[in-house]
């Protein structure tokens, strides 16, 4: 479980600033967000192929730069 500790003399606002980039640096809220309901093996095999298609065109078009 991910923790903050209040510094001295520290807003709240701030504290949640940094726990939330702390959570972002771990990849909590995208597990939680992925497990939310069931993929198949297939539908995470299609999504992660339509993503390195993606990568592999803008690779393609910026390779000249």
């Amino acid at each position: 479980m991910t923790e903050i500790r209040l510094k001295k003399g520290e807003s709240v606002d701030r504290a949640l600033r940094r726990l939330k980039k702390r959570l972002d640096r771990e990849g909590t809220l995208r597990d939680v967000r992925n497990h939310r309901h069931y993929e198949k093996p297939s539908e995470r095999r299609r999504r992660r192929m339509k993503i390195a298609r993606f990568n592999a065109m803008l690779s393609a078009r910026y390779a000249d730069m």
